[in-house]
């Protein structure tokens, strides 16, 4: 679907290539839009070997990632022709199922962990030459991320809060009325976030053996959004 609407947009973008469509949009000093797009959600898990004293030794991943939805609002500051600082705080919608094996005993436990991210991402644009009207951009900076979902006691337990670097690229597409801008950004977790306190878990001691077994965790995500500026 993405890569259909980016050829349809550049097929519209070349047939019109002799009008330039909002000549001076890049001129503005301060401008707002908003995003909608998804976004995979990823768990780096660190299996640290630790053995149980019934002999069970629990390794963890996430074998497969499902698309979340994700909003936002954007407001780009000017600072040179070719650089914008860009902040465009947003919500994040999505799920990580994570399995724990023992191999030894042939057993599977899964835990579906749900997120809702409030994000805080500020971005460092920089735009190459505008060409007709196409003008592609590479982006990097670091994101805030608050986890805002109802927690539960399952068999680990992560942090609420967490800081992540990003790096990413897209196009700026201008249309009569507005600019399209598709663009892939690729966001890495700096935190362990991996709650090793489980007071939750007083009765149910049994299942501390899958928080003993992991020595870190950290999140990433790419991200897919279509902003409208």
């Amino acid at each position: 679907m993405a890569l259909l609407a980016w050829l349809c947009l550049y097929a519209v973008a070349q047939d019109n290539d002799k009008i330039l469509n909002r000549p001076y949009a890049d001129l503005k000093k301060l401008h707002f839009g908003f995003s909608v797009g998804f976004q995979f959600q990823d768990l780096k898990l660190q299996n640290n070997g630790f053995v149980t004293e019934s002999g069970e030794a629990w390794f963890a991943e996430v074998p497969a990632h499902s698309p979340g939805f994700c909003v936002n609002v954007l407001a780009d500051l000017r600072l040179s022709q070719f650089f914008n600082l860009r902040f465009s705080p947003g919500m994040y919608f999505g799920n990580k199922n994570v399995h724990f094996r023992d191999a030894a005993n042939d057993v599977v436990e899964t835990q579906n962990v749900k997120s809702n991210y409030v994000v805080l991402p500020f971005d460092l644009k920089y735009s190459a030459l505008r060409h007709r009207n196409l003008r592609p951009y590479l982006l990097g900076g670091v994101m805030g991320v608050f986890d805002v979902s109802k927690k539960r006691s399952e068999q680990i337990a992560l942090k609420n809060g967490d800081f992540m670097l990003s790096v990413g690229f897209g196009c700026d597409f201008y249309l009569p009325f507005f600019k399209f801008c598709p663009e892939v950004k690729f966001c890495f977790g700096l935190s362990d976030l991996l709650k090793r306190d489980r007071p939750d878990l007083s009765d149910d001691p049994d299942k501390l053996k899958f928080t003993n077994s992991l020595g870190r965790v950290t999140s990433n995500m790419v991200v897919v959004t279509f902003f409208f500026e």
